[in-house]
């Protein structure tokens, strides 16, 4: 009986450490997923702005010259 419980406990601790290392790779994915996830969050906010930007000053160049939009 007690070889039976060294054995379970041995296999125990072996799923455990198993575990232990699944869990610190999925937390690194999960860092590595956040900062890629603020890159692309920063860089649609710079081209909404570009966009936005560019199309205030069409608006001005069309008003300027008699509401024909510019070439």
């Amino acid at each position: 009986m007690q070889e039976q419980l060294k054995k379970r406990l041995e296999e125990l601790e072996r799923e455990y450490e198993t575990g232990q290392a699944r869990l610190r790779e999925l937390e690194a994915e999960t860092s590595h997923v956040g900062e890629t996830m603020l890159r692309i969050s920063g860089a649609i906010q710079v081209i909404q702005e570009m966009l936005n930007d560019s199309n205030e000053q069409e608006k001005g160049e069309s008003a300027a010259t008699g509401g024909e939009p510019s070439a």
